[in-house]
């Protein structure tokens, strides 16, 4: 038996803390706020749903969810500086492991963890899922408070601009939404944001280099009962 499967075995029965629980309450708060965006900004950018905007209330919602969202990077500052500062590094930094990730990253696409270079906390696809997240939030954040605050101050053509800027954004981020559900699901990933935990053995798989800087006392590794 080599090293390697004496290390999944051993793995086999041990979970590691994934997210603590700042970074979990950021999460949840980030994607019920944008998800009140984006059915709320439907209801005012389709046609057929706009009977639904009567009262005015789709966009009294479509505005909580607006305030909520722009205070994510904030919030995330008050209750783990220290992750929201790994994030934003590890989202915008790559090595050659994360090179030949991505071009191979149809096989992860299939299921296929095993055959996959080496990757720290964050895979090369989660680096650029969060680096598309945190651009486009920008675009969405700048043009957002340019059409709630730029009626009569800013022409018709910029405000058009505006909100061309803003329906684009939102649209990369709904499909980087969807590709995160489907990684999520695929690779069994969601107790990361619910009990934080995931099991060693996956974490060995798809993070090896990242488990190889993890502290082997608690609260990191957990026996399962």
């Amino acid at each position: 038996m080599t090293t390697q499967t004496q290390t999944m075995e051993h793995a086999h029965h041990r979970k590691v803390l994934r997210y603590s629980v700042g970074p979990r309450i950021v999460h949840w708060m980030m994607a019920l706020s944008f998800l009140l965006l984006l059915f709320t900004g439907m209801v005012i950018f389709l046609p057929f749903l706009s009977h639904y905007a009567s009262g005015g209330n789709s966009r009294l919602l479509h505005r909580i969810g607006a305030v909520i969202y722009m205070s994510i990077p904030v919030i995330y500052l008050f209750v783990d500086r220290k992750a929201l500062k790994e994030l934003l590094w590890d989202s915008f930094h790559y090595d050659r492991d994360d090179m030949k990730w991505l071009a191979h990253v149809y096989r992860y696409f299939m299921g296929h963890a095993a055959e996959m270079p080496p990757q720290g906390r964050l895979n090369a696809g989660q680096k650029l899922h969060h680096a598309g997240v945190v651009i486009f939030s920008a675009f969405i954040v700048i043009s957002g408070l340019i059409l709630w605050f730029g009626k009569g101050y800013m022409g018709p053509i910029n405000l058009g601009i505006a909100a061309i800027f803003h329906d684009v954004s939102m649209l990369v981020l709904t499909v980087l939404l969807v590709g995160h559900l489907y990684f999520t699901f695929v690779y069994k990933a969601l107790s990361g944001m619910t009990s934080g935990y995931i099991e060693e053995e996956d974490a060995l798989l798809e993070h090896p280099k990242w488990v190889e800087e993890l502290p082997a006392e608690e609260p990191w590794v957990v026996e399962e009962a």
